[in-house]
C-alpha cells in the first residue's frame, strides 16, 4: 500500500489535531490548565463560573507598563469574580528572558502585580500552548500578535472577547466587556 503526501501528513498531524478537537468537543476553556510560575497546576476548571481575562506578558516589551494597568484591572474587579492570568511568553522579539518565578518576582517587583502568573509558554504556531490553539481556533482572526493579547472568558467558559496588544488594560472596551462578564450570571 502507498500513501499520498496529503495522507501521511494527515496522519503525522492526527495527535495535534485530537487535542485540539478534544478541547473544542468540550468546546470551553475549562479543559485547560497552565503551570504557576512559583511551581504547582492552575487547572482553568477552579474558576468555573468566573470570568477569566488571559494575557500574554514579557517583561522587556515595551507594552510592559500594562502589567500596572492589569493590576488595577485586578484590584477593581477580584472581589466580583474576576480572575487574571499573566501568561509569559517569548514569542514576540525574544522580550521574555526570565524564566519561572524569575519572571513572577521581575512583575511583583517593578509593577506591583499580585494577580497570577504562569510559567512561561508559547502562545503561536505549532508549539502554542493547547489554551492559546483553542482560542485560535475559536477566533482565528484574533491571534496573539504581539505581547499583552488579551482573551476574555466568560462565566460559562466560552471565549467572551478578544483584545490586541494595543488595548490598554483599563480601557473602556475592555472594562466593559468585563463588567458585562461579570454581569452574566450562569
Amino acid at each position: 500500500m502507498r500513501l499520498h503526501r496529503r495522507q501521511v501528513l494527515a496522519l503525522l498531524a492526527y495527535p495535534m489535531i485530537a487535542e485540539v478537537n478534544a478541547a473544542q468537543g468540550d468546546s470551553n476553556a475549562y479543559a485547560f490548565s497552565f503551570d504557576r510560575a512559583e511551581g504547582g497546576r492552575v487547572p482553568l476548571e477552579a474558576y468555573r463560573g468566573k470570568p477569566i481575562l488571559i494575557v500574554n506578558t514579557a517583561t522587556r516589551c515595551g507594552l510592559a507598563g500594562q502589567f500596572a494597568g492589569l493590576e488595577q484591572l485586578w484590584q477593581r474587579y477580584r472581589t466580583r469574580g474576576l480572575m487574571l492570568i499573566a501568561v509569559p511568553s517569548n514569542d514576540f522579539g525574544g522580550q521574555e528572558p526570565l524564566a519561572g518565578a524569575a519572571i513572577a518576582e521581575a512583575v511583583r517587583q517593578s509593577h506591583g502585580a499580585n494577580y497570577l502568573i504562569t510559567e512561561k509558554v508559547a502562545v503561536r504556531g505549532e508549539a502554542a500552548h493547547p489554551f492559546y490553539r483553542w482560542a485560535a481556533s475559536q477566533r482565528p482572526a484574533e491571534t496573539p500578535s504581539w505581547n499583552f493579547h488579551k482573551y476574555l472568558v466568560g462565566r460559562d467558559g466560552s471565549l467572551a472577547g478578544s483584545f490586541s496588544s494595543r488595548t490598554d488594560p483599563v480601557s473602556p472596551e475592555l472594562v466593559q466587556a468585563i463588567g458585562l462578564a461579570l454581569e452574566k450570571r450562569r
